[in-house]
């Protein structure tokens, strides 16, 4: 059976915090020990965070590039400069909405740059990147906390995402470790004992998309949640495996 556990009573991270004592606190909290198998989902906030990814608003200036698509996108300039220092390219720019390709190889909206849920002091406004290596950091907290535990489990930053070709944001995964981002399925029989042809699932963005629901998207407070019971084997992965090509990328 397949549950999902939000860790309770974590406080709100800072930087420089140990993120696996944290969870360790809150898997205790939970009455949970780890075991193999087992997979935790984390907020990109709370790993944000504790890497110290905040850019004070008031100490960025906006290049030429920024102040050219702010007047498009009506957005502050230097929320743009912010937005595509962690940019390869731009993609789209509307009222209201910058799609850009991230440094770290996906697409998404204002390279994951956001306000909300970042403290600031008052007076001042404060941005929040990506974490600076997602599956690095997934594989890091696997490490740290596999070795606590004697146990080989996976890990899984999510972040909300929007798409091209459906209203709405859902969590998706932006990095990963010790789990397969990525199942194959091809040249399994279904029902009728037809070998799959095409059929690659998205395990890591469907997991995260669970792990979603249950931590909320306001006030909640819920960032990491333990998932036990996923009906496949744990293998070594990362979220790059989802980054579709862009020679395949129909909607570039």
């Amino acid at each position: 059976m397949l549950t999902l556990t939000p860790l309770p009573g974590l406080p709100l991270v800072q930087t420089g915090d140990d993120l696996a004592g944290l969870i360790r606190a809150g898997l205790d909290r939970a009455g949970l020990t780890l075991q193999d198998g087992d997979i935790l989902v984390i907020a990109q906030k709370i790993v944000s965070k504790a890497e110290g990814r905040l850019v004070r608003l008031a100490d960025v200036t906006a290049s030429e590039q920024a102040l050219e698509l702010a007047e498009i996108t009506l957005k502050d300039a230097r929320f743009v400069e912010v937005v595509l220092r962690e940019s390869r390219e731009v993609l789209r720019a509307r009222p209201n909405t910058l799609i850009v390709e991230h440094r770290l190889g996906f697409v998404c909206a204002n390279a994951g740059v956001d306000r909300s849920n970042v403290e600031a002091p008052p007076g001042e406004e404060v941005l929040l990147c990506l974490p600076a290596d997602p599956d690095g950091a997934c594989a890091a907290l696997r490490s740290a906390l596999g070795a606590a535990y004697g146990a080989a489990i996976g890990v899984i930053i999510n972040d909300s995402h929007g798409r091209a070709w459906r209203m709405g944001t859902l969590g998706v995964a932006i990095g990963a470790a010790g789990v397969p981002a990525l199942l194959d399925l091809r040249g399994k029989p279904d029902l009728f004992d037809h070998a799959l042809q095409i059929t690659q699932v998205g395990l890591a963005d469907e997991l995260a998309a669970a792990a979603s629901i249950v931590m909320g998207q306001a006030d909640e407070g819920r960032p990491v949640v333990h998932i036990r019971g996923v009906p496949y084997t744990l293998r070594e992965g990362t979220a790059q495996e989802l980054y579709r090509p862009k020679s395949l990328d129909l909607f570039r």
